[in-house]
């Protein structure tokens, strides 16, 4: 979201926003690694030299739950740390911009750890085609101009985006943040490397997301339907990480195979694993509106009227939302917000 403006935190503009990472001060010393450390702790770096203006907060941002998730996490001195789940095991990756030079350096620990570099070009957006986007509005035009660091990450990973996608399914922002906070930080593992120590954690295999006891998951807040959901989804969990390799109109048509995953879930996890750029978030509660009322000044606007103000952009409209919600032309409250549920209360 724009540094500039400060609107009511729905679950589409800070899903949608920007995380802030302030720069200014000196990065914390790490010890170095001893050269008897194992392999499941020794620390790999690659740096990379993106192409044109990069904001590590803007491309990132969209892959943190919540101020309080435990697998990301934004420093004051500007780096970003992420534990991931890979295909070759547990991995943490810090990601910050060396001083003076526009490359990205990113340091990596865990068996994860040669997986993660390899695709950090792909995280940070060296997959995207910014350039191919042409803005249709004014609003859009001035997003853009203020935000030339836009990317739209790609993480290769299905499961790690559809998960807490799930968890969010018609609830409140806090209500899904604090679902995914608790049964990572209950079921998960710490993170390998310097970040570990109860600062960041691994979510949970698939097979343990599949063992987790009912009651878990109502403590956590978590409803029958969307448990369901998420167990019928680790269950297949290889042939949705094959996902991947398909295009994401093909993805989304594999992930919404599973009952209980609709367009919305597949939007928000392609936009995500695949770096979709054209993956619009149907079945929103907010965006329909917001859209409607920066491009059109209509605050009533449905899903069809959304389609319909981004077909200017097709092959973008994912990118035309971003930008739309980054500008902060969001329409004033004309109802109470929605009341937070916890059945874990009852």
């Amino acid at each position: 979201m724009s540094g500039r403006f400060a609107p009511r935190p729905t679950r589409t503009t800070v899903r949608g926003g920007h995380v802030g990472v302030p720069g200014g001060v000196p990065r914390p010393a790490h010890a170095p690694a001893s050269a008897s450390a194992s392999a499941a702790v020794r620390m790999l770096v690659r740096e990379w030299v993106p192409e044109g203006v990069l904001d590590l907060g803007l491309v990132l941002g969209p892959l943190r739950r919540g101020p309080g998730d435990p697998t990301f996490r934004a420093m004051p001195d500007g780096s970003v740390w992420r534990a991931s789940l890979t295909p070759a095991g547990p991995g943490t990756l810090r990601v910050s911009v060396v001083p003076g030079g526009g490359a990205v350096r990113g340091e990596a620990w865990g068996p994860g750890a040669e997986w993660l570099l390899e695709r950090l070009p792909d995280l940070l957006g060296a997959a995207d085609e910014p350039e191919a986007f042409v803005p249709r509005h004014r609003v859009v035009a001035m997003a853009r101009h203020r935000r030339p660091g836009l990317r739209l990450t790609r993480t290769g990973l299905v499961l790690e985006s559809l998960i807490p996608s799930i968890l969010e399914q018609k609830v409140t922002t806090d209500e899904a943040y604090r679902a995914w906070r608790l049964l990572v930080r209950k079921f998960g593992e710490p993170a390998p490397g310097p970040a570990a120590g109860g600062r960041l954690w691994v979510m949970p295999a698939a097979r343990t997301w599949a063992l987790i006891p009912s009651w878990e998951w109502h403590r956590a807040g978590v409803d029958n339907k969307r448990a369901s959901t998420i167990l019928r989804a680790v269950r297949v969990a290889r042939r949705m990480e094959q996902a991947v390799g398909m295009s994401p109109e093909d993805a989304q048509a594999r992930l919404e195979v599973v009952p209980g995953i609709g367009p919305w879930t597949s939007a928000e996890t392609v936009q995500r694993s695949h770096g979709a750029a054209d993956a619009v978030t149907v079945g929103d509660l907010h965006l329909p509106g917001i859209v409607g009322w920066a491009l059109a000044g209509d605050r009533d606007a449905d899903d069809a009227a959304m389609l319909e103000l981004l077909a200017p952009y097709a092959g973008q409209r994912h990118r035309a939302a971003r930008l739309i919600l980054l500008s902060g032309r969001v329409p004033e409250r004309r109802a109470p917000r929605m009341r937070r549920g916890d059945i874990g209360a009852l």
